[in-house]
C-alpha cells in the first residue's frame, strides 16, 4: 500500500496516489485522460471529451442544493517534466515515486506533478464523494496547460453550464487569487554558417548547472540566476581571447527558470592560460552575486575533444552578443499590488540545432502594453544582431474583480473555518483562467490551492496540512455558493 494513502483526506491522496503512477507530461496526457473516462464510467457520472480533448464532467446537486449556481471545478492534467541529472527516469513509461518527507510529500529525484495532479484529484474526490453537499457541479479537466495552455485556448463555448469557476491551480494555501498575467512566447532564430574546427584551437565544455530554477512566473520575483545569462555573460567576456562558440544546449522548458547550460568552445592555445584565470575570477564574482539565492551553483571549464565544426566567427560573435543582451527577469513591478510583479522575461532555451541556434524566451505581464514593449526591446536586439524573432501563443492576463460575489463568499467562509482573513492575490503567471473568462464572460472566478513549493523543478513538494485545509475550504465553499438569481 502506498504510503500516500494514510493522509488525509483519503478520497484525494488516493486519486492523486493513482495519478502519480501515470505517465503524463504535457502533450502526453492521452493515459491520464483514459484513467479519467474509466473514473466516470466507473461511477455512472456524465462525462465527454471535447474537440481539444479535455474532460468535462457532470454531477447533479445533493438534495436541497439545486437551487444554486452551478460551480465548475478547474484543473489541468498534464505536469512539467523535469529531473535531476543522476536520475534515470522516462516520463513518457515511468511512474513519478512520491513519498512523505516530514511534513511534505515529494517525488524521487523528479518534478512531483501536485501542479496541477493535487487540483485534479479534489475535482475526483468532489465528483466521488456523495455525502457532500453541493450545487449542481462541472469539472473541467485541461489539457496541455504548461507548454501552451492548448486546452484552454481550445474551450469553446456552450461546453459548461456553470456560473463560477473554481481554479484549483494556485500554490500557497490561504491565498485566493482574482488576477493573473498574460504572455507570449519568443522564438529567436540564428542561422549559421559551420567551418571545420580550427586545429590552432583548444577545444573546452563551458558548463553552468547546480541553479534552483524554478516557476518562471511564480519565481521570477525571487531573482534566482538564469543558466543562459551566467553562461553568455562568460562567453562574452572570453572574446577578448577570440573564444569561438562550437555548440550550445541550456535549458530544456518555456516556462522553467534554466538550471543548466552547457556549450563547447573552442580558445586559441595561447589564450588558454588566460581565458581560465578569467572564468575562474568571473566564476568567483558570479557565485558571489548570487550566494544568497543560488548557493550550489558549478560554473566549470573543462577540457574537450575537438569537435568536427564550429560556429563562423561573425555568427558566434552576434550569438554570444544578442543573448548576453536580451531582457531577462524582473521588468516592472505592479503599481496597484505590494510585491506582485508586472512584467518580466525568461530566456529559457538556447540550443544548437543543425545549422541553427535557437532561443525560447517566454515574455509575461498583466498589462498588454508592457508585454508588447518588452517584445519590441528583444526584437531590437535579436534584429541588430542579424537574428530572426517570431512570436507566437499569446494570451491574455485576468483583470481582478474585488466586487466578485463569490470572492466575498470565499472570504467569509474562510475566516469562519480557520479564524483568519484569506489574502487575496494577482498571481505573475498564466492561470487558465485569463483564456477561459475570455470565452465565458459571465464567469465569476476564484483560483486557489494547497502549498507547493519549487513546482517545475525536481525539488517540487506539497504541504501534507495545506491539502487537508485546502480540502475543507473547497467543501465549505460549495455548501456556501449563493442561489441563482
Amino acid at each position: 500500500m502506498s504510503e500516500l494513502l494514510t493522509l488525509e483526506p483519503q478520497g484525494l491522496w488516493k486519486h492523486f496516489d493513482n495519478i502519480c503512477s501515470i505517465p503524463h507530461p504535457s502533450k502526453h496526457e492521452g493515459k491520464v485522460v483514459d484513467f479519467l473516462v474509466d473514473f466516470a464510467k466507473s461511477h455512472n457520472i456524465e462525462y465527454k471529451i471535447d474537440d481539444t480533448g479535455n474532460v468535462i464532467m457532470r454531477k447533479q446537486a445533493s438534495k436541497g442544493m439545486e437551487n444554486r449556481k452551478g460551480v465548475i471545478l478547474q484543473a489541468h492534467v498534464d505536469m512539467v517534466p523535469q529531473k535531476n541529472n543522476d536520475t534515470k527516469h522516462d516520463f513518457l513509461t515511468d511512474p513519478i515515486l512520491p513519498r512523505i518527507d516530514g511534513e511534505w510529500v515529494k517525488a524521487t529525484g523528479t518534478t512531483l506533478g501536485a501542479d496541477n495532479g493535487i487540483g485534479v484529484s479534489a475535482a475526483l474526490a468532489v465528483l466521488e464523494d456523495d455525502s457532500l453537499e453541493h450545487g449542481p457541479v462541472e469539472a473541467l479537466f485541461t489539457i496541455d496547460e504548461e507548454t501552451g495552455m492548448t486546452g484552454a485556448f481550445g474551450l469553446k463555448a456552450g461546453e459548461l453550464n456553470g456560473d463560477i469557476l473554481l481554479n484549483l491551480d494556485s500554490e500557497t494555501e490561504g491565498e485566493l487569487y482574482v488576477g493573473c498575467a498574460g504572455g507570449i512566447d519568443a522564438t529567436i532564430t540564428f542561422e549559421c554558417k559551420k567551418e571545420a574546427f580550427d586545429t590552432g584551437l583548444s577545444a573546452f565544455v563551458l558548463s553552468v548547472k547546480g541553479l534552483k530554477g524554478g516557476h518562471s512566473g511564480m519565481d521570477i520575483i525571487l531573482q534566482r540566476a538564469n543558466a543562459n545569462k551566467v553562461m553568455f555573460r562568460i562567453l562574452r567576456e572570453l572574446e577578448q581571447f577570440g573564444c569561438r562558440l562550437c555548440d550550445i544546449n541550456g535549458g530544456s522548458l518555456r516556462n522553467a527558470i534554466p538550471r543548466e547550460a552547457f556549450c563547447t568552445i573552442g580558445i586559441p592555445e595561447a589564450n588558454v592560460a588566460k581565458a581560465k584565470e578569467t572564468v575562474q575570477n568571473l566564476s568567483a564574482d558570479i557565485k558571489n552575486e548570487f550566494s544568497a539565492k543560488d548557493e550550489g551553483m558549478q560554473i566549470e571549464l573543462n577540457p574537450s575533444s575537438a569537435p568536427k565544426e564550429m560556429i563562423d566567427s561573425k555568427t558566434s560573435c552576434n550569438i554570444i552578443r544578442a543573448i548576453y543582451a536580451c531582457p531577462n527577469g524582473v521588468y516592472r513591478m505592479s503599481d496597484s499590488m505590494e510585491n506582485l510583479v508586472e512584467t518580466s522575461s525568461n530566456l529559457a532555451i538556447v540550443k544548437s540545432e543543425g545549422n541553427t541556434v535557437k532561443a525560447c524566451a517566454l515574455l509575461r505581464s498583466s498589462v498588454d502594453t508592457s508585454k508588447t514593449d518588452m517584445a519590441n526591446m528583444m526584437a531590437s536586439v535579436v534584429e541588430l544582431a542579424g537574428g530572426k524573432i517570431e512570436f507566437t501563443g499569446g494570451y491574455p492576463g485576468w483583470k481582478p474583480n474585488m466586487q466578485s460575489p463569490i470572492l466575498g463568499i470565499m472570504q467569509n467562509t474562510y475566516k469562519k473555518l480557520f479564524g483568519r482573513t484569506p489574502k487575496v492575490m494577482a498571481i505573475h503567471a498564466g492561470l487558465e483562467c485569463g483564456l477561459l473568462g475570455g470565452v465565458y464572460k459571465n464567469w465569476d472566478m476564484i483560483s486557489f490551492g494547497p502549498t507547493i513549493k519549487s513546482p517545475h523543478s525536481p525539488d517540487e513538494k506539497v504541504n501534507i496540512d495545506s491539502v487537508k485545509l485546502f480540502w475543507q475550504y473547497l467543501t465549505e465553499t460549495l455548501k456556501n455558493v449563493p442561489v441563482k438569481q
